[in-house]
């Protein structure tokens, strides 16, 4: 196992974890993004599987959330405000009249305090910070801690903790989009994805949750059988159109709460697994085109995002699984990505 340090510049560092296998991730301390990602294919050649920018200072301003830890909350917040124990919090409006992956000036656009840890079998990287009563809008000074460890087995786990003085919602994921074909050479129609769900969320034109949660039979939306992503690109739906040919949906997750993903040119496998009750489907309908990224410009369908989480729907609908961490207990959750 190894870990490198490398300065970016002012005080953004990027931290390398390596295992024995050739695998390895790279972090910025700036936002916690995952800057990339190495893997192994089917002939043990090793590629890039995450999309990136070519240039670092335009994490600056990272609209797309490429590769970034999403907090407070995750998600998008109807009309940027939320009632809480008999009060109206008013949040940041960073998309339209609502409120978008934590606020302008969220998680992913933080330096986070670092430290390193380094086993026989296991590298490790924990990211500190505190986010201050009233940030964004946000009731409470929470805590949060972010570690990621990669070991032996080929596995990336992300482990999250969280505990504020005052009940605060936190929804907390990543927002790193895969693209298992090797240094982005297809874009992800063909990569073939597995997961139990029975419900999914149906969103309005402003891409809100309306509360009612629909069944997936006969749909695109459809994965207990796996499916792949390629069938769902299209404008055969509603729901598909108003996300703007794709996904972009919360689905509640079984009992098993894992994803499987396969994509056949490479031979690469990955399964996520998670302790969270749902997961965001977005196969990157709305990424901007042009970007300068690590392996070429960027284009719709580049990659895609599984970014397991509660919902910020609770805040507003029942039947959704709540995010309100209350005060002094601890918020924990974690994803792990193993590839095969």
């Amino acid at each position: 196992m190894y870990i490198t340090k490398d300065d970016i510049y002012g005080d953004w560092q990027e931290y390398t974890l390596e295992n024995d296998h050739g695998m390895s991730v790279s972090i910025l301390n700036y936002g916690g993004i995952i800057t990339k990602l190495i893997v192994p294919d089917r002939h043990g050649k090793t590629e890039n599987v995450v999309l990136g920018y070519k240039n670092y200072a335009d994490y600056a301003h990272n609209t797309n959330y490429l590769g970034a830890q999403i907090g407070r909350v995750a998600g998008r917040i109807k009309n940027s405000s939320f009632q809480l124990n008999g009060n109206t919090y008013v949040l940041t409006n960073n998309e339209g009249n609502h409120h978008l992956h934590g606020g302008s000036d969220g998680f992913h656009q933080v330096v986070w305090d670092a430290e390193t840890f380094q086993s026989k079998n296991e590298a490790t990287l924990v990211l500190n910070r505190t986010s201050a009563h009233m940030e964004e809008g946000y009731p409470g000074n929470l805590d949060v801690s972010i570690t990621y460890t990669l070991n032996n087995a080929n596995e990336l786990t992300l482990s999250y903790e969280a505990s504020s003085d005052q009940d605060t919602p936190v929804a907390l994921t990543n927002h790193t989009y895969f693209n298992l074909s090797g240094n982005r050479r297809d874009t992800v129609h063909n990569h073939h994805v597995e997961f139990e769900s029975d419900y999914f969320a149906e969103l309005d034109e402003e891409l809100i949750p309306t509360g009612r949660l629909m069944e997936p039979t006969g749909t695109p939306f459809d994965f207990r059988n796996g499916r792949s992503l390629g069938e769902g690109l299209k404008p055969d739906t509603a729901q598909q159109k108003i996300v703007g040919n794709g996904y972009d949906h919360y689905f509640v997750l079984g009992k098993e709460r894992t994803i499987k993903v396969l994509e056949q040119s490479s031979g690469r496998n990955m399964e996520i697994r998670t302790n969270q009750p749902g997961m965001v489907l977005y196969t990157a309908n709305g990424l901007d085109a042009g970007l300068a990224l690590n392996n070429g410009p960027s284009q719709k369908y580049a990659g895609v995002c599984f970014e397991a989480q509660a919902h910020p729907a609770a805040l507003h609908h029942e039947g959704f699984p709540g995010v309100i961490a209350a005060s002094g207990e601890t918020y924990t959750s974690y994803i792990t990505y193993s590839f095969k």
